[in-house]
């Protein structure tokens, strides 16, 4: 089907002729699909550019988009009336596999034009899409990825043992809330719990050294470090509404998560002072460059990446690690998570132009858990619960969310300016005479 055939060109002057039930299942297409793209927490104003591209693409000017996270409203113009649509699940836990597919229709909607019934039943496929691993694998991949963050966080070598254990009981966790609505609700809390009160137990009999780094790694995949990093990007461009909803989200994210660990130490009798100090680390510098390959693996498996795509989530998250190595060396550790999210933005949109990249979106979720500006705050909110350092770990954890922002802000920018210059040559190489 070419595209010019499935266009409902409502600027032609036989627009009020167009048949109402095709506009409708173009409407009801193009609301569903920036539901499912609020669902994977694309920014909003990325959702209404978009949406807007598509409805050009398909011959309709005058499409007016409103999105905040939790629903979008669809007008396509000017006295017509609005469709309000609520954001879409995708099966309670947004999946990697799930992220690139949809990326890959909205390309393929803005460049092809399928129809929107064949939108519609892509759209369905990609909801109904099962997860490329069984339980036993992703509950694997959970203790794999565990590991990989404790060798990041320099830990004693009980340390990482600990995260495969508590990693493997999150999976578990995961997989029972995947199913209960209301438990998917409380899993960061009850993970907490579950996590410190076992690290407790294990503290106070001696089992594993004190500190917060086995935790952290079980629980990396709770810490809404991409949802902070949107809501000041949302805040950023204007979009205050979205952006302050997120944000006040991912701080109930992280409240929930500290409360639920400093309850699972107090459950146990352990003073917070003592399950919350931090052991010498005594595995070496090779460690964290280590882990970024062990946390790949656990990435790939227990968030189903696309196949094939494994090659391109080492270089991000791999570019991402040297840049916050190399931002920690020059600029020191406040602007470690500004240039990781500097270097990390461009490469994962140089890494997703190639035919076995995952597109940036889906790329970006996994980096922003190893550059941590989640767990940053979740260790200044702990250890102002628990009396000790309050100053100077909350201006960390304020400070390392603004920094990753800024980088990906910085690195967007970037990435724009270095496919604008690819642009010109092009013309350039084209323009010269043979």
């Amino acid at each position: 089907m070419q595209p010019s055939d499935t266009k409902l060109r409502l600027t032609e002057p036989a627009a009020n002729q167009a048949p109402p039930a095709r506009l409708r299942e173009f409407e009801a297409f193009l609301v569903r699909l920036g539901a499912a793209l609020n669902a994977v927490g694309e920014p909003v104003f990325s959702i209404e550019e978009r949406l807007k591209r598509i409805a050009t693409a398909y011959g309709i000017s005058g499409v007016r988009v409103s999105a905040v996270p939790t629903s979008l409203l669809v007008s396509p113009g000017d006295g017509e009336p609005a469709t309000l649509e609520p954001t879409l699940r995708l099966d309670g836990m947004t999946r990697l596999d799930q992220v690139a597919a949809l990326d890959r229709l909205v390309d393929d909607v803005e460049q092809h034009t399928p129809s929107p019934a064949d939108g519609l039943r892509r759209l369905d496929e990609i909801l109904e899409l099962a997860p490329r691993f069984g339980p036993v694998m992703r509950t694997a991949g959970y203790a794999v990825l565990a590991v990989g963050i404790a060798l990041i966080l320099h830990p004693a070598l009980r340390d990482v043992a600990a995260a495969a254990v508590f990693g493997a009981i999150v999976g578990v966790l995961r997989l029972v809330a995947g199913k209960t609505p209301t438990l998917r609700m409380l899993l960061p809390m009850v993970a907490a719990f579950s996590v410190s009160a076992l690290t407790g137990l294990a503290v106070e009999h001696h089992l594993a050294d004190p500190g917060l780094r086995a935790m952290i790694a079980a629980l990396v995949v709770f810490l809404p470090g991409a949802a902070l990093t949107t809501a000041i990007l949302e805040l950023a461009a204007g979009d205050m509404i979205a952006g302050s909803s997120r944000f006040v989200w991912a701080g109930v994210q992280l409240g929930l998560l500290a409360f639920g660990i400093l309850a699972g130490v107090g459950a146990v009798g352990l003073p917070s002072s003592k399950a919350f100090s931090s052991a010498e680390p005594l595995l070496g510098s090779w460690a964290p460059w280590l882990g970024v390959l062990i946390y790949a693996v656990g990435v790939y498996v227990a968030h189903s990446a696309p196949r094939g795509s494994f090659g391109g989530l080492l270089i991000v998250l791999y570019a991402a690690w040297v840049g916050q190595v190399v931002g920690n060396q020059v600029l020191g550790g406040y602007l470690s998570g500004f240039v990781g999210a500097l270097v990390m933005t461009p490469v994962a949109a140089l890494v997703a132009r190639l035919p076995w990249g995952m597109p940036a979106r889906a790329s970006f979720l996994p980096g922003f858990w190893l550059l941590v500006p989640g767990a940053m705050n979740l260790i200044g909110l702990t250890t102002v619960a628990g009396g000790a350092n309050a100053g100077s770990d909350l201006l960390a954890a304020i400070g390392s969310i603004f920094a990753v922002a800024l980088g990906v802000l910085c690195g967007t920018q970037l990435e724009e300016w270095l496919a604008a210059g690819a642009r010109r040559f092009d013309r350039l190489q084209l323009s010269r005479p043979a």
